[in-house]
């Protein structure tokens, strides 16, 4: 289960990283055409991929206290605190199609993910003071690392991150920026 969730957090990556490069060649003065042609394509089901990529992240933290009995450290709280309201707002929406969750559901997950990017780096500078880690369960414990880098807080940060993108990308085939065709 380790290795699938490692691999659908290289595939977040990647998403992530493909978009980041294709926002970037279309602010240089670049085509519009490859984001817009996302957008087409994932427009109407990004609701539902949003709440997909929510409803996993959840699932595999679940997973990981319950079965692997990894105790969540109080940054894991935080970040849950910030993934699972995300499974229940973004599956409403998604069956009652209501675009506008949008501007509530992007915000939520970057603060999960500013919560996940401080927590990783703790990982990596485990000597600095934190100012959440309990000593009973210290937010430096590491209880896998894959591919050299990806950790439970890498994970998060990946699954926030995507959701940010979809949400964001699907806005575009919603109005919010896509260019029409005539």
């Amino acid at each position: 289960m380790i290795e699938f969730l490692t691999a659908l957090t290289v595939a977040a990556q990647a998403a992530v990283v493909a978009y980041l490069v294709l926002r970037l060649v279309e602010l240089l003065g670049g085509s519009r055409r490859p984001l817009d042609a996302v957008a087409r394509t994932i427009g109407r089901d990004s609701l539902k991929l949003a709440w997909l990529v929510s409803a996993m992240a959840m699932f595999g933290s679940l997973w990981m206290s319950e079965h692997l009995h990894f105790i969540p450290c109080p940054l894991c709280w935080y970040q849950r605190i910030a993934m699972y309201p995300l499974v229940l707002l973004l599956g409403i929406a998604a069956i009652r199609r209501d675009e506008s969750i949008r501007s509530y559901a992007i915000p939520l997950a970057l603060v999960g993910s500013v919560v996940s990017i401080y927590h990783y780096q703790l990982e990596r500078f485990p000597d600095q003071q934190s100012i959440a880690c309990s000593v009973s369960v210290p937010c430096t414990t590491i209880w896998f690392e894959k591919l050299g880098y990806i950790t439970i807080p890498m994970m998060a940060l990946s699954a926030f991150a995507l959701v940010v993108v979809i949400l964001i990308v699907g806005g575009r085939d919603h109005g919010q920026g896509i260019a029409r065709e005539a």
